[in-house]
């Protein structure tokens, strides 16, 4: 049986299935990204919560395995050369878990790279654009009577939905037929967006007919209705 006790995370969050990959997180946008992407390939897994209500993020086990105290981070026993392996930061997980498995990242390489561009843009403008629209609408920003910083949040948005409305036109995913890390990092957050932030009128939501076919099918996939719910909420 593999021995993971060398790893001080798995004094507070045990593992016991050792020799499955190891997953700290919670169903944020981030998180369920990587859980869905174990659903999808397959890979037997076990699920820990970290939870943000007791502040586990910022204690000595988690932050032992992600010094950046955030969610998702992963332990896999069974890593490069046989060797375990820990990983943090969402986008990274996501290749390492496509070139790991083989499975939803293009095997030519032009496709490969323009993949990757489409998981940085989530990265780099997706992810925090809208995250900061969910802290100015809905959580403690909202209260600030100057609406400017939402104001710009909300055209910042925008714009981005924009992009990748006219991107999936004619096409069935981001890629084209072909359903890859790409998409996984990319739709949670316009599911959050709309849902759990409530900002799909401030945004302009119905404009962006091709964003909500391909939200509709993105979460129609068995494996990813199982992926939003992991780790399974206390």
């Amino acid at each position: 049986m593999t021995d993971l006790s060398s790893f001080a995370i798995t004094g507070k969050w045990p593992a016991q299935h050792p020799d499955r990959l190891q997953l700290y997180s919670l169903p944020t946008p981030n998180g369920v990204k990587v859980s869905i992407m174990l659903e999808e390939c397959g890979l037997p897994y076990e699920a820990h919560l970290v939870s943000f209500e007791t502040n586990d993020q910022f204690s000595p086990a988690f932050l032992s395995l992600n010094p950046n105290n955030k969610i998702p981070a992963i332990l896999d026993p069974n890593g490069p050369d046989g060797k375990p392996l820990a990983l943090f930061e969402s986008g990274a997980i996501l290749l390492y878990l496509a070139e790991k498995t083989g499975k939803f990242l293009p095997a030519d390489a032009a496709l490969r790279y323009e993949t990757i561009q489409w998981l940085m843009f989530q990265m780099g403008g997706v992810g925090p654009m809208f995250g900061q629209l969910g802290f100015f609408h809905k959580f403690a920003g909202k209260d600030i009577e100057d609406k400017r910083p939402r104001d710009r949040y909300v055209a910042e948005s925008r714009r981005l939905l924009g992009v990748l409305d006219a991107r999936l036109k004619g096409r069935r995913w981001i890629m084209g037929d072909e359903y890859t890390i790409a998409d996984m990092a990319i739709l949670p957050w316009v599911r959050n967006l709309v849902q759990f932030y409530g900002a799909g009128e401030l945004v302009g939501y119905a404009d962006f007919v091709e964003v909500q076919r391909v939200l509709e099918a993105f979460v129609d996939r068995p494996a990813v209705q199982a992926g939003l719910n992991q780790p399974p909420r206390a």
